[in-house]
C-alpha cells in the first residue's frame, strides 16, 4: 500500500515552521501527490512563511505546488496515524523556490483535510488535491484593460467612426477590458488593438476580477405560513447561534423545503459569513439557480465539473477571499478554501451521488458534518425521504429534526396505486400495460402532463442470439452491452466501452438473430410514440441531456407546456417543479429490489418516492402508477399508505440485530489484479491476515459482482464491527501484515455505499 519515492528526491521528514541549531527554518510542506505526508524543506532567510502559505517546492529534477502544513496533528487518536520520526539533517534540506502569491489556507481547512484523510485511508495529499487543482496552482494573472494614452498621437491618427466610438467611451477615464469595450460599442477587438498599436491606447492593470454579486439577504423574502414559518423561525436562530449543530429538514416532496433553507441562507449573509449548498447533481442546478435569483436578486457562484477553467479560478479565488458570498456545487465544492464558511447545506442528502467512489472515496454529506464541526458553524441535511444514517443520528439526538408535513399552497399529495402485471399484463413484446396506456391518453386528452420513469438508459440491457443464446458482453467487464438503437451501438455503462451492432452473431454467425431483451428508455420512448403519435415526448436522461445548459432548456420547455410527454431516468426524480403534471407512470417499479444490497429497499421507496412526488404539485390532482410484479413487497406497500417512516423502522429493526449500518461501521476492501489468479492470491494472503475479536467480523473474500471492471479482477472482502470500535485502526494494522504483489492493489471503502 506505501507509495514508493519517486527518483532523485532527497528524504525528508514532516516537521514544520522549526529553526535547526544552524539557524536554518525547517518547513513542512504538503504536495498535492499520492505521498504519505509532508516533506521537509528548508525556508530562504527572506521568505517569512507560514502554514498554510501556498509555495512552489522542488520534487526531483521538477517543481511542484504545494502548502506549508502543520507539524502537529489535533486528529482524535483513533484516526491518527502512527508517527515515524526521521529527521533529515538540515544540510540536506532543498529550499523552497517562490510564495505564491494567493491566498493561504486556513487553519481549518488543513485540519479538514487530514481529518478526511486520516477518515478515508488516503494519502492526504490526494486529499489536497481536490483543494490546490491543477488550474491554482499558479499565481493569479490580473486582469488587463486598456486605458487612453497620457499624449495620444491624435493628429497622426486615421480616425475611423469605429475608432472614434473607442475614443469617446474611454473619454471618461475609467479603464476596460476588450471585452467591455466591443460589447459597449460594437467594434471589433480588431479595432482595439489597432488604437493600441497606434499608441493611443495604454495597457493597465485592473486587479483581480470580482465577477460575483452580492446576494441581498432582504431582496424578496417569502411569504411562509404555519409549519413553513415556523421551520424558517428554526433555522434562523440555528444560523444565529454561531455554533456547530446539525439540522434534517424533511418534509413531504413540494412542501417548500428549498425555500426555508433558503432563509438560513438569509440569516447567514446577513452576519456577513458565507453558504455552501451541495446538489447531488449538476442537473438539479438549472431551476435552483432561478429560485434562488428571485429570493436574492442575483445568481450565486457555481462550482461542478461542467464549467470552465477560467470560471473555476475565478471562483476558487472567489471563495478565498470572501467576495463569493454563495456558493452552489457539486461534492467537490466541499474543498474550496473558504474566507469564512458559516452555513452548509446538504439539500437531497440521501443521494446516494454525495459518495464519491474513486480517487479519494468519500461521502459529501458526511464530511460536510465533519467541516461544520471543525469549524463550529451549522450543517442543514435536507430531504423527503431521509437516509436511515440520518434518521439514526435523529433518534440518537445528534441531529435536530423539523418537519414539514404538507405541501405548500395547499396542493395535496398524489394518489397512488400500485397496477399488478400478473393481472393487467402489456400486450406480447410491449412494456405498458392497458390500464396504464389508459390512463394515459386520458390525462392527454385533459391537456395535462405525462412522465414515465424508467431508470435504466438504452433500449435494450441486454442483447442475445436467438439460434445459440450468446449475450453480448464487454469483453473489458463482467457486464452486459446495453443496445442503444439511435446509435446503432453496443456500450458497457461501467468502462464506456463502446462497438458498432454487428449484423451477424459473432459466436454461430447466424443473420438477423441477435435480439434486444428487456427494456431501456428508449424502447419505452418508441412504444409510447407509437401509442400517442400525437403527443410532443421529451426524453430527459444523461444521453440526451448534455448538461446544465440542455438541462435548464428541457425544464423551460416543460414549464412553457411545449411537451406533453416526459420520459427519463432518475434525473426527473430530482427536485424539479413542474404546475402542469398530473400523472407520474413508473415502468418498472421492481427494478432495483433485487441483488444483495443491503440499501435495495431503502434506495428504491426514496427513488419512487421522489418520482410521485413530481405529480400533483400545483391546483390539479396527482395520481402515480406503478407497475410492479411484487405489489405485496414491503416497498410497493409502503409507497400505497403513504408512511415512509413506518418502512424506515422496519429497515431499522432488520440491521440492528446484525449490527449493520447505520447500528455498526462498515468498510471494504476492494481487491484488484490484472489476472484472476492474482486477485485470488491477493484476496487470500488478506483473508488468512484477517483482524478478529469480539464485535469485529471479517466476510470475504469473495468474487466481486462485478468480477471483472475495466480489465482488472476484483474480489471483496467486508470488515464490520460494532459502533464503538473504529475501523481505521484495525485496517492499518491488517494492511501492514500482508506484502502484496506489484500487479495487485487495495482500494480501501469506508462507508461503502455501492457493494459492486
Amino acid at each position: 500500500m506505501a507509495q514508493k519515492p519517486l527518483s532523485n528526491i532527497p528524504p525528508q521528514d514532516s516537521g514544520n515552521l522549526t529553526a535547526s541549531a544552524c539557524g536554518t527554518t525547517r518547513i513542512s510542506v504538503l504536495l498535492p501527490m499520492p505521498f504519505a505526508g509532508p516533506f521537509d524543506y528548508r525556508a530562504p532567510a527572506d521568505m517569512d512563511l507560514q502554514p498554510g502559505d501556498i509555495v512552489v517546492a522542488p520534487l526531483g529534477k521538477r517543481q511542484e505546488t504545494g502548502v506549508v502544513w502543520d507539524a502537529t496533528s489535533t486528529l482524535p487518536a483513533d484516526l491518527a496515524p502512527p508517527v515515524t520520526e526521521k529527521k533529515v539533517d538540515a544540510s540536506r534540506l532543498r529550499p523552497i523556490v517562490c510564495r505564491l502569491d494567493l491566498p493561504p489556507l486556513s487553519a481549518e481547512l488543513r485540519q479538514f483535510i487530514d481529518w478526511v484523510a486520516a477518515y478515508t485511508l488516503t494519502p492526504p495529499g490526494m486529499v489536497l488535491a481536490m483543494t490546490l487543482r491543477l488550474h491554482m496552482r499558479a499565481a493569479p494573472t490580473p486582469t488587463m484593460g486598456w486605458a487612453m494614452a497620457e499624449h495620444p498621437a491624435l493628429e497622426t491618427l486615421r480616425l475611423t467612426p469605429a475608432r472614434q466610438k473607442v475614443l469617446d467611451l474611454l473619454a471618461d477615464g475609467n479603464h476596460r477590458t476588450t471585452t467591455d469595450i466591443t460589447n459597449a460599442t460594437g467594434v471589433s477587438a480588431g479595432v482595439v488593438k489597432g488604437l493600441a498599436n497606434a499608441g493611443v491606447l495604454r495597457p493597465v492593470s485592473l486587479g483581480p476580477e470580482r465577477p460575483f454579486g452580492q446576494p441581498d439577504a432582504h431582496y424578496n423574502p417569502p411569504v411562509l405560513e404555519g409549519a413553513q414559518q415556523s421551520a424558517a423561525v428554526a433555522l434562523r436562530q440555528t444560523v444565529a447561534e454561531n455554533r456547530f449543530s446539525v439540522t434534517l429538514l424533511e418534509g413531504v416532496t413540494g412542501s417548500g423545503k428549498t425555500e426555508i433553507y433558503l432563509e438560513a441562507i438569509a440569516a447567514c449573509l446577513e452576519q456577513g459569513k458565507q453558504a455552501l449548498i451541495l446538489l447531488p447533481e449538476i442537473a438539479l442546478s438549472a431551476q435552483w439557480m432561478e429560485r434562488f435569483s428571485r429570493r436574492f436578486g442575483v445568481q450565486p457562484a457555481v462550482w461542478h465539473s461542467e464549467i470552465g477553467q477560467r470560471a473555476r479560478r475565478l471562483t476558487w479565488l472567489g471563495a478565498a477571499d470572501g467576495s463569493a458570498s454563495v456558493i452552489v456545487g457539486a461534492r467537490s465544492a466541499l474543498f474550496l478554501p473558504f474566507h469564512h464558511l458559516g452555513l452548509i447545506i446538504v439539500d437531497e442528502e440521501h443521494e446516494a451521488l454525495f459518495k464519491q467512489e474513486e480517487g479519494v472515496i468519500y461521502n459529501a454529506r458526511d464530511m460536510a458534518v465533519v467541516r461544520g464541526r471543525l469549524a463550529r458553524f451549522p450543517v442543514v441535511v435536507v430531504s423527503a425521504t431521509p437516509s436511515l444514517e440520518t434518521l439514526a443520528n435523529v433518534e440518537a439526538g445528534r441531529y435536530r429534526h423539523l418537519v414539514l408535513p404538507t405541501r405548500h399552497g395547499g396542493a395535496e399529495l398524489p394518489e397512488t396505486r400500485v397496477l399488478d402485471l400478473r393481472d393487467h399484463p402489456p400486450p406480447r413484446g410491449l412494456f405498458l400495460s392497458p390500464e396504464l396506456v389508459e390512463d394515459i391518453g386520458a390525462t392527454l386528452e385533459r391537456r395535462e402532463q405525462v412522465m414515465l420513469f424508467l431508470n435504466r438508459r438504452g433500449y435494450a440491457p441486454l442483447t442475445l442470439c436467438r439460434s445459440c443464446g450468446h449475450r453480448m458482453e464487454c469483453p473489458h467487464c463482467t457486464a452486459w452491452l446495453v443496445e442503444h438503437r439511435n446509435r446503432k451501438v453496443l456500450s458497457c455503462h461501467y468502462c464506456d466501452h463502446t462497438e458498432p451492432m454487428p449484423p451477424t452473431c459473432p459466436q454461430c454467425g447466424s443473420e438477423h438473430s441477435l435480439t434486444a431483451i428487456g427494456p431501456g428508455i428508449e424502447r419505452i420512448t418508441e412504444e409510447a410514440r407509437q401509442l400517442f403519435p400525437d403527443a410532443r415526448v421529451l426524453v430527459m436522461s444523461s444521453d440526451t441531456l448534455g448538461g446544465p445548459a440542455a438541462t435548464a432548456e428541457a425544464v423551460a420547455k416543460i414549464s412553457r407546456r411545449d411537451v406533453d410527454l416526459i420520459i427519463g431516468t432518475q434525473i426527473v426524480a430530482k427536485g424539479w417543479h413542474f404546475p402542469h403534471l398530473t400523472l407520474v407512470g413508473v415502468v418498472d417499479a421492481d427494478l432495483g429490489l433485487g441483488g444483495a444490497d443491503l440499501r435495495a429497499g431503502e434506495r428504491t421507496i426514496q427513488l419512487l418516492h421522489q418520482v410521485a412526488g413530481r405529480a400533483g404539485r400545483a391546483s390539479s390532482p396527482g395520481r402515480v402508477i406503478l407497475q410492479s410484479y411484487a405489489p405485496e413487497h414491503p416497498v410497493m406497500q409502503a409507497l400505497l399508505s403513504g408512511d415512509f417512516d413506518a418502512f424506515m423502522q422496519q429497515e431499522a429493526a432488520q440491521r440492528k440485530p446484525g449490527f449493520w449500518p447505520p447500528y455498526g461501521r462498515l468498510a471494504a476492501l476492494i481487491v484488484s489484479a490484472d489476472t484472476a489468479v492474482a486477485a485470488d492470491e491477493a484476496a487470500a494472503q488478506l483473508g488468512r491476515t484477517a483482524p478478529y475479536g469480539e464485535g469485529i467480523q471479517v466476510l470475504g473474500p469473495a468474487p466481486a459482482p462485478l468480477a471483472v471492471l475495466r480489465g482488472r479482477h476484483r474480489r471483496r472482502l467486508l470488515l464490520r464491527t460494532h459502533r464503538n470500535i473504529a475501523v481505521q485502526p484495525i485496517l492499518r494494522r491488517w494492511l501492514g501484515m500482508v506484502n502484496l504483489a506489484r500487479n495487485a492493489k487495495v482500494d480501501v471503502d469506508i462507508d461503502p455505499v455501492s457493494f459492486l
